[in-house]
């Protein structure tokens, strides 16, 4: 229960941010950089009345129906709740700061941030097997069958709507647009990779039997053992290895300072860890 709701409040913040990004800092300056706020913008530019969070709703209620057939149950369920906080946030922000203006007249500034602010959000919400909804539920899908990157992914599922705002907004926007894509792919990857990033540590200390009930008992992770010998001294040594998320691994380092100061300590970074622990249990 305490996992679902730490799931969901993640979702809710990478949520905030989407809307955020969109509202302030694209929206006002026609930037259509892609997915179903990208279609909102330029329908919304067309057609003054029709609000962009609601547009935004109304085409996600399609796609998240596929989302669940195609992905699963669970997936269009995290979804339906950023889709719609998303849009929901965005309806709101529309009713207490109507008619929003470019905060400065630096289009590719506003650019920068919207996109840094909403690829952000994006990845977050990823990074918990979730979408925001729209393209993103294409380009998970194509993920999943054909193991492209979701961040390659959503670039190709988006460039239409790219060039959709092109023809309408003129060149200039269309290629802000374009660019904004690239920065949105490139960054989603990239925050994808850092909050899936481990430790993989190996220990050799004369504390071993403490470290390893540690590691088990109180992080509770497993560990392997191997067996070396020092060139030096031909002494045979234990050395311990686990893999451990970056805050696990802070505690265990405290933990080994404080009982064996002469331990013997190198670390990796792991970008993917598949197995019990990680991808199962």
């Amino acid at each position: 229960m305490k996992n679902k709701i730490k799931d969901f409040l993640l979702l809710f913040t990478g949520s905030v941010l989407v809307a955020l990004g969109t509202y302030f800092f694209l929206a006002p300056n026609k930037i259509a950089a892609g997915g179903i706020s990208g279609i909102a913008i330029i329908i919304n530019s067309i057609i003054h009345s029709l609000p962009i969070g609601g547009l935004m709703m109304c085409m996600e209620v399609i796609l998240f129906l596929v989302g669940i057939l195609v992905i699963g149950p669970f997936f269009g369920g995290k979804t339906i709740f950023c889709s719609f906080s998303i849009s929901g946030i965005i309806l709101i922000l529309e009713e207490v700061f109507p008619n929003i203006k470019p905060i400065s007249d630096d289009v590719l500034i506003q650019l920068i941030f919207g996109v840094l602010i909403c690829g952000l959000g994006m990845g977050i919400v990823f990074n918990q097997n979730a979408s925001t909804g729209g393209t993103d539920i294409i380009a998970k899908i194509i993920n999943k069958y054909f193991n492209i990157s979701i961040g390659n992914s959503l670039l190709a599922a988006d460039i239409i709507i790219t060039i959709a705002a092109t023809s309408i907004f003129g060149i200039n926007i269309g290629l802000y647009s374009i660019l904004g894509v690239i920065i949105n792919c490139t960054l989603i990857d990239k925050v994808i990779k850092t909050l899936n990033t481990y430790k993989q540590v190996a220990i050799i200390s004369s504390q071993g039997e403490e470290i390893k009930r540690y590691i088990m008992d109180i992080l509770e992770r497993s560990a392997t053992i191997y067996y070396a010998k020092g060139a030096y001294n031909n002494n045979e040594s234990e050395v311990i290895t686990t893999v451990l998320s970056r805050k696990q691994f802070i505690q265990l380092k405290e933990y080994i300072g404080s009982i064996d100061d002469r331990a013997f300590i190198t670390i990796n970074e792991v970008h993917e860890v598949v197995g019990e622990g990680f991808t199962f249990s």
